[in-house]
C-alpha cells in the first residue's frame, strides 16, 4: 500500500472519522463501518483533511481552475479546507455551498459563497459515496445553475458498493452524469490496513461478508 494511503487511513481512524460497528447508511443499508466527516472537530484535523483532498485534486486534475462545491452540511467544511489547501499550493479557486432551506430574505437563494456562471466547471467535494444518493441530490440542486458543468467529484473513501445494478455506485454515477468520481482510498485499502493487525480480524471479516452481498461485481 502506498504510504499516503496508510497515512490517510490512520488519520481517519485517529480522528474518529472511521468507525466500526453497526450503522445505517443514507442509502438505508446496514453497514459494518462508517465514514463520518462530521467527526472532524479541530482546526488541525480539518487542515489535514483539506491537504489530502488537495493532493488528490492535483494528482487527478493538475492545476485546473474549477469552482468547489460542498453539499450541506458535511461538505461545507471540506470545501473550505480544500480551497485553503489548494491556495497554499498556488491554486486559488472559489467555493460555494448550499443551504438546506432556501432563504427568502436578505440576499436570498439556496447558495452561499461564489456563484458559478455559464461556462465554469464545478468540482463536488463529498465525504463518501455508498449508493450515489447524495451525489444525485447535489446534481439536482446544481441543475439550477445554467451553463455550468460538474467535471469531477472527490470523496474520502470509495466503499466499492453496488448501486442500482451490479456496477459500483461510483461507476453508475460516472456513467449517468459523464464525470469521474475520485477517492483518496477505497474499502479494500482499509481492509489491507486492518489486516496488518490481528486484533482487527472481526472487523475485517464483517466488512468482507458485507461486501460479498453489497459489493460491486464489476
Amino acid at each position: 500500500m502506498e504510504a499516503y494511503k496508510r497515512e490517510f487511513i490512520e488519520f481517519l481512524e485517529n480522528a474518529g472519522v472511521l468507525k466500526f460497528g453497526d450503522f445505517t447508511a443514507k442509502s438505508g443499508r446496514k453497514i459494518p463501518y462508517f465514514i463520518n466527516a462530521g467527526d472532524i472537530k479541530t482546526g488541525d484535523q480539518i487542515r489535514k483533511l483539506g491537504e489530502f483532498y488537495a493532493k488528490a485534486y492535483f494528482d487527478k486534475l493538475g492545476k485546473k481552475n474549477a469552482v468547489l462545491y460542498g453539499p450541506a452540511y458535511k461538505g461545507i467544511p471540506i470545501a473550505v479546507s480544500v480551497a485553503v489547501a489548494l491556495s497554499e499550493n498556488g491554486l486559488d479557486v472559489p467555493f460555494f455551498f448550499n443551504r438546506k432551506e432556501e432563504k427568502d430574505h436578505g440576499e436570498g437563494g439556496v447558495f452561499v459563497g461564489y456563484k458559478p456562471s455559464a461556462g465554469e466547471e464545478i468540482v463536488i467535494v463529498e465525504d463518501v459515496v455508498t449508493a450515489g444518493t447524495a451525489i444525485r441530490e447535489s446534481m439536482s440542486i446544481l441543475s439550477s445553475l445554467e451553463g455550468t458543468k460538474v467535471s469531477a467529484v472527490f470523496v474520502m473513501v470509495d466503499r466499492k458498493e453496488k448501486g442500482k445494478t451490479d456496477k459500483s455506485a461510483i461507476a453508475e454515477v460516472g456513467d449517468e452524469y459523464g464525470f469521474p468520481v475520485y477517492s483518496v482510498v477505497d474499502v479494500y485499502d482499509i481492509i489491507e490496513y486492518l489486516e496488518e493487525d490481528e486484533k482487527n480480524r472481526e472487523n475485517v471479516e464483517r466488512i468482507k461478508n458485507y461486501l460479498s452481498v453489497n459489493g460491486a461485481k464489476q
